[in-house]
C-alpha cells in the first residue's frame, strides 16, 4: 500500500506512523544506526509491503493489471488500495478520515532530528500539499497515478489506473475487501506481538 495504508496499519502510534513511512528511504538489513522505534517502523513498513505482495487474491489481481500496466502493476495496486481505503474509511476506523489526517499532520515527531534531510523534505511536502486529503475521490486517484508515473524512470502506463478501476470496479472492490479483512487481523496480531 502507499502512504495511507502504511499510516493506517501503524495503529494510533504517531511516532510509528512516521517511522513506517521512513521505510521507503532505507535499504539493507542493518538498521542498527537507527533508534529502536524507527527500526520498528522500518520493519513494519517492510512487513506491510511483503504481506500485500504475497496475498493470494492480490497476486491474482496483479496478473490482470499487468496486462494493462506492465512493470508497474505492483505500484498500481498500492495506489488503488490507498484510494479504496480512503473511500471506505468508515468501515475500518471510528475516527473520521479528515480528522485522522489532520491529527497526523499536526503531530511533530519527537525523533524528527534522527531522520535524513530527504525524508524531512518529503514529510514537509506531505503536510503542505495535503495529497492524502483527496485520496477518496476519483480526482485523487487520477492525481496519484499521474504524479507517481512522472517519478518513474521509464515509460509506463500507470495513468491507465483510473480507467482500469472503472472497468473492473466490482472485482477490485471484492479483492480489496478480502485483503483488508485478512490484513486487519494480521496486523492487529503483529502489532500486539511487537509491543
Amino acid at each position: 500500500m502507499n502512504y495511507l495504508g502504511h499510516l493506517f496499519f501503524s495503529g494510533s502510534d504517531k511516532e510509528l506512523m512516521y517511522a513506517n513511512l521512513f521505510g521507503d528511504y532505507v535499504k539493507g538489513s542493518d538498521l542498527s544506526a537507527y533508534p529502536l522505534l524507527i527500526q520498528k517502523g522500518i520493519k513494519l513498513h517492510r512487513t506491510i509491503d511483503f504481506y500485500i505482495d504475497n496475498h493470494d487474491e492480490v497476486k491474482k489481481l496483479k496478473k490482470v493489471m499487468y496486462e494493462w500496466m506492465p512493470k508497474v502493476s505492483g505500484i498500481a495496486i498500492d495506489l488503488l488500495f490507498d484510494h479504496l481505503l480512503a473511500k471506505n474509511w468508515r468501515m475500518y476506523s471510528q475516527l473520521e478520515y479528515q480528522s485522522f489526517l489532520e491529527d497526523f499532520y499536526a503531530y511533530q515527531p519527537q525523533l524528527f532530528d534522527q531522520y535524513p534531510i530527504a525524508f524531512k523534505s518529503f514529510i514537509e511536502n506531505l503536510k503542505k500539499y495535503r495529497w492524502m486529503n483527496v485520496y477518496h475521490q476519483e480526482f485523487g486517484l487520477i492525481k496519484m497515478s499521474e504524479g507517481v508515473s512522472r517519478k518513474i524512470s521509464f515509460d509506463n502506463k500507470l495513468t491507465l489506473l483510473p480507467d482500469f478501476y472503472k472497468m473492473h470496479e466490482s472485482k477490485v472492490n471484492g479483492i480489496f475487501n478480502l485483503f483488508m479483512q485478512d490484513a486487519v487481523n494480521y496486523f492487529s496480531d503483529f502489532n500486539q506481538e511487537e509491543n
